[in-house]
């Protein structure tokens, strides 16, 4: 990257610069309030109240009560924890039903527990990137534990009929999880409306720090913990919280919920107007994923006859960060698991680019990277 050209970030589903006020809200617990939230004296006390403080903001963001809230280390670890509870809660249901398209969090952990005998069915999508919900209510039996569907893909922003699955859920008395992660602080989530019974979230993709996330347990539902100790997050998640992340982590959230509506509104300008460049001054690009039900800040296209790890490379070069994929599988030589359900070619899958945007991005910064797209898929393709 040229030092004095300035990065344009467009790869705001891989994670998100951390908000000054997130910030200037956690230093003070990395010097003076370093003290154990679990402690009796003051200091212990001052902190634990920063951590329910963090709690009731998450809590404000999914419309949830702050004792439904579970502070974990990431999404990841959220998703593994709301999967293995389910399966506790009873020995004879053992069998899932998720998709194709999940994120690694939950397609890696229900392909290793398909190795010890968990039965798991997977539902596909169509070439939208959307399921069938009839397939769904099909595919849940009186011995599934869990149904887990996320709320958005990561890699196309194709938005699921999460309430939907939620009902579905309900009427065969299943449990229902949704890998919020993308989601979160780009739309407005409701757990009480959804009817959810966990609802894995993550910092990062929401301008906090790296190495805190949530899960969102309902009151109502049976739980197991995943990691087990002390007596930390109500005897939920044992392991000293990671207090100033905690901290940031709310601060994030609640500037996520006061923002939302305008957000929503301002991501959706900034990609659209990106498409329309786009769309205008190159043949042959399409969309990956449902254009009328999709995040609003994301943009998966394929440019055809072009080769997506060549223009990633000019476009890094040109000091435009976006992905071909998911950060998390960054470095596989196989496309797109998700593009691939779709019925996606490997010459399309291999031609496709992930763009996302943030608050941060601005349309002269959009205007900035098309003309650089468009010349270097010229270049790319007259090879």
């Amino acid at each position: 990257m040229h030092p004095f050209e300035p990065l344009i970030y467009l790869d705001n589903n891989a994670t998100t610069a951390v908000d000054p006020a997130v910030v200037e809200e956690m230093l003070p617990f990395l010097t003076e309030h370093y003290g154990n939230p679990s402690s009796p004296y003051r200091m212990g006390k001052h902190v634990a109240k920063a951590l329910e403080t963090a709690r009731c903001r998450v809590a404000q963001l999914i419309q949830s009560e702050p004792e439904e809230v579970i502070f974990t280390s990431c999404g990841t670890e959220a998703t593994n924890a709301a999967i293995y509870s389910a399966l506790a809660a009873d020995p004879d249901k053992q069998h899932i039903v998720t998709t194709r398209v999940e994120h690694s969090a939950t397609l890696k952990t229900c392909e290793l527990l398909a190795k010890r005998g968990v039965e798991i069915t997977w539902i596909g999508v169509d070439g939208k990137g959307q399921i069938d919900p009839e397939e769904v209510e099909k595919a849940v039996r009186s011995d599934t534990a869990l149904l887990t569907v996320m709320w958005a893909n990561n890699e196309t922003g194709t938005l699921f009929p999460v309430q939907t699955l939620a009902g579905i859920a309900k009427k065969k008395g299943v449990y229902f999880h949704t890998d919020a992660v993308q989601a979160a602080g780009k739309i407005p989530l409701s757990s009480k409306d959804i009817g959810v019974q966990f609802m894995s979230l993550s910092g990062h993709k929401l301008h906090c720090p790296k190495g805190v996330g949530a899960l969102y347990v309902n009151k109502k539902t049976r739980f197991t913990p995943f990691l087990t100790g002390g007596s930390q997050e109500g005897g939920k998640r044992g392991g000293t919280q990671n207090v100033a992340s905690i901290v940031a982590f709310g601060k994030a959230c609640e500037l996520a919920a006061n923002e939302i509506e305008t957000k929503e509104t301002t991501l959706r300008v900034l990609r659209d107007g990106f498409e329309e460049q786009l769309f205008q001054k190159i043949v042959n690009v399409q969309i990956n994923g449902d254009k009328s039900s999709r995040l609003p800040n994301t943009s998966n296209l394929a440019f055809e006859n072009t080769d997506a790890e060549a223009l990633l490379m000019l476009l890094d070069e040109k000091n435009i960060a976006c992905s071909a994929g998911s950060a998390c599988t960054s470095g596989s030589v196989n496309p797109s698991h998700v593009l691939k359900a779709m019925g996606c070619s490997d010459t399309r899958a291999r031609a496709s680019l992930r763009f996302s945007f943030s608050l941060y991005n601005t349309l002269t910064e959009v205007d900035k990277a098309v003309d650089i797209i468009v010349k270097s898929v010229a270049k790319i393709r007259s090879l």
